[in-house]
């Protein structure tokens, strides 16, 4: 599974990012499958540069603020208006009960019209999974100021190099404050993309709402998640600070998201079972699988240097 940064910045689009937007990709043996977990303020346009806006398979919304979900606008004009048609199924969203509403609302359509001919609206049933292709999205609730709010728990299930079925687990926090559901969509992950938009001594006092960097550690530990990748972290926010924090709760691996780079997520199976060397690496380097021809071939290619990744041995 390959997991793309569209937008990272929290609340708002910053100078360098668009708000919440993430890209992931796994491969079912014939071919690549894309979901979106969220698609923020700022993201629509950036993500035409990773993929044509045609080979989405999903889009998958925690909840309905603006920074999650308002570029499902400009999506339904790219829909509806290409000149050359929009060529296939209707978009499918997963996301909370009034996802339709509150986008149709947003976007002021005339009276009788509707975004379902752009969009196929499903809503999201607490802790009911979905299948997508190879993915597996369960929701979670979590806690934020929002009738509904979820973490994503997103499991992709590839063949791997001897034929071998295997699953990675990403887990998206979405918007949230410390939960038991966030500890549970969480559980085992092979990599925890984890909000930290507040800062310990100045926004602790504030419950229910966004995690810092220290209680973003102390859920990822909760959770036994192998890396965690910070996210959701506003122009106001020290990143070296959040950072910091998770490192006194969480001694698993820690990065920052940056917007337009890829990483790779593997299973434990596929690490424990091929040579542990092709995984370690120069410190803090990140591989992607890749594959060529019909039969899916696994090679390994450093592809970014983080100094704040490590990796299990």
């Amino acid at each position: 599974m390959k997991l793309t940064i569209i937008g990272c910045t929290g609340s708002f689009p910053g100078p360098g990012s668009p708000a919440s937007c993430y890209l992931v990709t796994a491969f079912d043996g014939t071919r690549d499958w894309k979901i979106l977990l969220d698609l923020g303020s700022g993201a629509l346009g950036v993500l035409q540069r990773y993929t044509d806006l045609k080979d989405i398979d999903g889009i998958m919304i925690s909840h309905l603020h603006p920074d999650h979900c308002m570029d499902l606008c400009g999506l339904h004009v790219a829909i509806r208006w290409d000149p050359d048609g929009w060529g296939r199924e209707r978009m499918l969203v997963h996301g909370p009960e009034d996802t339709a509403e509150r986008i149709e609302t947003a976007y002021s359509l005339p009276d009788g019209d509707t975004m379902a001919k752009d969009y196929d609206f499903q809503v999201w049933k607490s802790l009911k999974p979905v299948n997508i292709g190879p993915f597996t999205i369960t929701p979670y609730p979590v806690r934020h100021p929002i009738k509904e709010a979820y973490a994503l728990r997103v499991e992709a299930h590839e063949p791997g190099p001897d034929g071998e079925l295997l699953t990675s687990v990403l887990t998206y926090s979405g918007d949230t404050d410390s939960c038991d559901g966030l500890v549970e969509a969480a559980r085992g992950a092979d990599m925890f993309l984890c909000e930290a938009a507040f800062e310990e001594g100045r926004d602790d006092h504030i419950d229910g709402v966004h995690l810092t960097g220290k209680r973003a550690g102390e859920m990822a530990a909760a959770a036994g998640a192998e890396r965690m990748l910070l996210t959701h972290i506003p122009v106001w926010t020290d990143i070296n600070k959040v950072v910091e924090e998770a490192k006194e709760t969480y001694s698993g691996g820690i990065a920052v998201a940056v917007s337009g780079v890829t990483y790779g997520v593997y299973s434990g199976s596929l690490k424990e079972d091929k040579d542990p060397a092709l995984f370690k690496g120069d410190r803090g380097t990140d591989y992607l699988k890749t594959r060529t021809g019909s039969m899916p071939t696994i090679k390994y290619e450093k592809i970014r240097k983080f100094p704040l990744l490590k990796r299990k041995k």
